[in-house]
């Protein structure tokens, strides 16, 4: 770092003269001898702008981009209108720092309050934070605001897609707590397994809605169950399918997350994605990250400000009940204006025609020989279907067929439909796998 700090050869020797050390080497006397950098790291040269430019467009030629996306599992390929991309990439927006000087900051903060309004519009919720990183981390962090001194075993359905209940684990590993899973039945979660798992260590219950399976959990019989027993209820949701679904207030959550993706952010390889956060006014103070308020200025404008922040996230944090002290603000924004674009009739086009698309495809694949769908309840655009060949094969053959097909699973694959798949490319997919399983 030593290039980087402003000040000459000269005023370093002074400032190491003044703590009695000779060289700057002297500072790092705590570091193991054998992992110390000798020589220079074995680098290649530096190329120029148009080098590097050729080397990249060489390596991302390399990525696969399907035309066709049979494939979701908590990542969707959805219609973005191009306004949300023109709106987040203005300079203001792009290059917002964290908005501490509230008088500096108004126009971020109102983005963020903005996107909070809508967060709690579509959950029903009372209160909505300034975001977490992904809809994993905010299934976490729900777990650790339930968590108390006499309760902290946490319960979690076993329809939960995978990597978020992995995270939950890896959060309570952190501190000592435990996750229990509560079975299935017929694809969803069995509740009179939830009931018999309630006991008086256990802090809550997390369920997704729709579940990793695409199946439809009665979430409001699950919630009253979770009450009984004295555990808080979080629910995982899928913010398309709130439009057409009964909110998390009304199954009785306590605190309502998941990923935000959806919400005009492309797939991009991975991300960045956004996690959402919502909870009702008795949990409120426990949402970890920021919060932005509305309040008016000495002059009785109306004005935003940071409020409802543990400080304990920044300076304390062996004492924070989370330590989330960031938050993803330009997906977020990027949230708000694709909900803005959208309305709410958009909103509810999308995930009508995901369903109704997605139901129309099993019906195709259920009418090959050999293929059975395995949800049998109510489902929203995800569903598992069992193969008479292997799942590779059928894969490969959409592949060659610029088709990416659904998730292999344990029983078979899960497939997604959205609005982006036009009735065409549905019927040319079955047909495809109707010729692989022949």
């Amino acid at each position: 770092m030593g290039h980087y700090i402003p000040a000459t050869k000269e005023e370093q020797q002074e400032l190491l003269a003044a703590i009695g050390v000779k060289d700057i080497s002297e500072l790092f006397t705590a570091v193991p001898e054998e992992v110390l950098l000798k020589e220079p790291l074995n680098l290649p040269a530096g190329k120029s702008e148009l080098e590097v430019r050729r080397m990249m467009e060489e390596i991302s030629s390399q990525n696969k981009v399907f035309g066709t996306v049979l494939r979701g599992a908590s990542a969707y390929q959805h219609y973005i209108p191009s306004i949300v991309k023109y709106i987040t990439a203005k300079e203001e927006f792009v290059t917002a720092y964290t908005p501490y000087q509230a008088e500096l900051s108004q126009g971020i903060l109102q983005s963020i309050f903005e996107y909070q309004t809508m967060i709690c519009e579509l959950t029903g919720m009372d209160a909505s934070n300034a975001s977490i990183y992904d809809g994993a981390s905010a299934a976490a962090e729900a777990v650790a605001m339930c968590r108390e001194r006499k309760r902290t075993v946490a319960l979690v359905s076993a329809t939960t897609h995978p990597d978020v209940l992995a995270t939950i684990q890896t959060y309570c590993y952190g501190v000592g707590a435990e996750v229990r899973i509560v079975p299935e039945k017929d694809g969803v979660t069995d509740a009179e397994a939830l009931r018999a798992a309630l006991a008086e260590d256990v802090c809550c219950f997390y369920v997704q809605q729709p579940n990793f399976y695409g199946n439809i959990e009665d979430c409001t019989a699950l919630g009253e169950i979770a009450h009984s027993g004295g555990a808080k209820y979080i629910m995982g949701c899928n913010p398309i399918a709130l439009a057409v679904l009964k909110t998390p207030a009304a199954c009785g959550a306590d605190i309502a997350v998941g990923e935000g993706q959806p919400l005009g952010m492309p797939l991009a390889y991975g991300g960045p994605y956004l996690g959402f956060m919502a909870a009702t006014n008795a949990m409120t103070r426990k949402l970890p990250g920021r919060i932005v308020g509305e309040t008016k200025d000495a002059d009785g404008n109306r004005a935003f400000v940071l409020t409802l922040q543990a400080r304990e996230q920044h300076i304390r944090r062996e004492k924070a009940s989370s330590n989330v002290c960031s938050n993803q603000a330009l997906c977020a924004l990027t949230a708000a204006v694709y909900l803005s674009t959208m309305g709410p009739e958009g909103v509810k086009q999308a995930a009508v025609q995901s369903m109704s698309k997605a139901h129309y495809f099993a019906e195709q694949l259920a009418a090959i020989p050999g293929v059975t769908v395995k949800n049998q309840g109510n489902w929203f655009h995800e569903f598992v279907t069992t193969l008479p060949v292997d799942t590779e094969k059928v894969l490969a053959a959409l592949a060659e067929n610029d088709i990416l097909g659904g998730l292999p699973v344990q029983d078979g694959i899960l497939w997604c439909v959205t609005e982006l798949v036009s009735k065409e490319k549905l019927d040319q997919a079955a047909a495809i796998i109707r010729e692989v399983c022949a």
